[in-house]
């Protein structure tokens, strides 16, 4: 076969391989979106009363203060838990250093926003939404929860807490998805209805009822666990 024939298949074959990524990327996307329509809510009032507000963590500064995102996230459900949609509040995030912790960072300022310590609890091993949603149902026994998040994200976390065993609605806080962040999120679709179908295994430990007292899943700065891919 000449050099010109060999060209020709491989951009065949390129493009045949682009064609079945895209579809793959639109389908995995078309399924978390449309099996978690009907319980994703913009408004507060339009949410069930649930056990927990789920919180998963996100970038924290090295002065101790939150990112913009996650600390939309952190007043949202604040709100949830002065309305009394919420019972208590869940505090999931990386801590997989000693030099970096989302939990306590988290924590902090749910505190200082005046809710009372015995209704926030922190889970250490929240590495990624998978995780934060199953160790939600297995180690804090959560059955029923509002996972607090942005828009560009609200859908995959519903979509993984359910198949976590939660029941499960979502609040879609203040945006702040930029176009990177908003491809990214397409992708890691593929990767959670993947989560969803598997449910892999996740991080245990001793379990901690979202029924009792919160400060019972407080500790120090972590235990340097090597967390999986995010």
């Amino acid at each position: 076969m000449t050099r010109r024939g060999w060209r020709r298949r491989l951009f065949v074959g390129a493009g045949v391989l682009a064609l079945l990524i895209l579809a793959l990327v639109g389908t995995a996307n078309a399924v978390v979106i449309v099996r978690t329509g009907d319980r994703v809510a913009d408004a507060p009032a339009d949410l069930p009363h649930a056990q927990v507000a789920i919180v998963p963590g996100s970038l924290v500064r090295p002065d101790g203060t939150l990112g913009r995102i996650v600390q939309a996230r952190v007043d949202a459900a604040v709100a949830l838990h002065e309305a009394g949609t919420v019972d208590k509040i869940l505090l999931s995030g990386d801590n997989g250093t000693h030099e970096y912790n989302e939990p306590d960072t988290m924590r902090a300022a749910v505190l200082a926003a005046g809710v009372p310590p015995e209704d926030v609890f922190t889970d250490y091993a929240g590495f990624n939404t998978w995780y934060t949603m199953r160790r939600a149902r297995v180690v804090f026994e959560v059955e029923s929860a509002v996972v607090v998040t942005q828009e560009f994200h609200v859908a995959r976390a519903v979509d993984l807490g359910r198949a976590a065993g939660l029941d499960v609605h979502g609040l879609a806080v203040d945006d702040g998805g930029r176009l990177r962040v908003r491809a990214r999120e397409l992708l890691a679709r593929v990767r959670g209805l993947g989560e969803a179908t598997v449910r892999p295994d996740v991080t245990g430990g001793p379990v901690l009822p979202i029924t009792g007292d919160g400060r019972t899943s407080w500790a120090e700065p972590a235990r340097d666990v090597v967390p999986p891919g995010r």
